[in-house]
């Protein structure tokens, strides 16, 4: 006699009880990163609330289960890091400054102990925007700010060196140094720089993003000689800038994103240049 599968998954269902396991809670952490005065800046919140209470942190909280008790629909792991996002900012989520951040999964953290509290599970984002404005804290934040990647004093093992006067909570350090590789190897085989930019950008425009993003200067004539050899990669507008050209010389053409997925040949740091010869 065979089995029904479809009674037996009721049956099991019915007599299913979640407390039979250990609690375990699911969080989002993002790692917004944009371009300010030239510099690679992240997004950081000042924890309003224990534990790190007063400690500075990456965007982020509790993924909602949803339910009659909640008062809240389950929501979707990037849902909550848009949501998030939005809270702790106060940017907004729909048709503002969020509007414009490309977002992308960066990776799962669930060290025991990773938060005081109980057993934490985080999935942190990543995400790129041009020219976002100041935020205001909200939600449990007691204050959010765009904060200099270079001040953070974080090291090659995911760390902040001693002296360090701006800690992050929990293992945000680790997060964002992840997160920091991730953008800087994106940038050579990707087109993601152009997400810091704006719609029509200088070629200029273009290499300090990737100066900003690698923390590495790089040769004018070779960026521009590279960037217009990789297919699809950027795409001119047939119109210059209002702003002339460094010494007196012609305006800048504009360009925007091309239509490619991947560079090929792809742009690789100076530094990363060195260590394949």
């Amino acid at each position: 006699m065979t089995s029904d599968p479809g009674r037996d998954e009721s049956e099991f269902l019915a007599n299913y009880d979640p407390r039979d396991y250990d609690p375990v809670s699911v969080t989002v952490d993002v790692v917004a990163l944009t371009i300010r005065d030239g510099a690679l800046h992240v997004l950081l919140v000042r924890r309003g609330a224990a534990p790190f209470a007063g400690m500075w942190a990456l965007p982020g909280g509790f993924v909602q289960a949803g339910g009659p008790l909640q008062g809240t629909e389950a929501e979707d792991l990037s849902e909550a890091a848009v949501r998030e996002l939005a809270e702790e900012t106060g940017l907004s989520a729909k048709g503002g400054a969020l509007g414009r951040v490309h977002l992308e999964q960066l990776g799962t953290y669930g060290a025991p102990g990773r938060d005081p509290r109980m057993r934490v599970i985080s999935v942190a984002y990543l995400a790129f925007a041009p020219e976002l404005p100041d935020p205001e804290a909200g939600g449990d934040a007691a204050d959010a700010a765009w904060v200099a990647v270079g001040a953070l004093g974080l090291t090659e093992a995911g760390d902040q060196r001693p002296g360090t006067t701006r800690r992050l909570a929990f293992d945000h350090a680790r997060i964002l140094s992840d997160g920091l590789e991730r953008a800087r190897a994106k940038l050579e085989y990707a087109p993601l720089a152009t997400a810091f930019c704006a719609p029509e950008f200088t070629i200029p425009e273009l290499r300090a993003v990737y100066e900003a993003v690698w923390g590495e200067e790089l040769h004018a004539g070779n960026f521009h000689r590279k960037v217009l050899s990789v297919p699809g990669f950027v795409e001119s507008t047939g119109a210059t800038s209002d702003k002339g050209g460094r010494r007196g010389g012609p305006r800048p053409r504009l360009y925007r994103a091309g239509d490619a997925r991947l560079l090929h040949p792809a742009l690789l740091r100076p530094s990363r240049e060195e260590e394949i010869r």
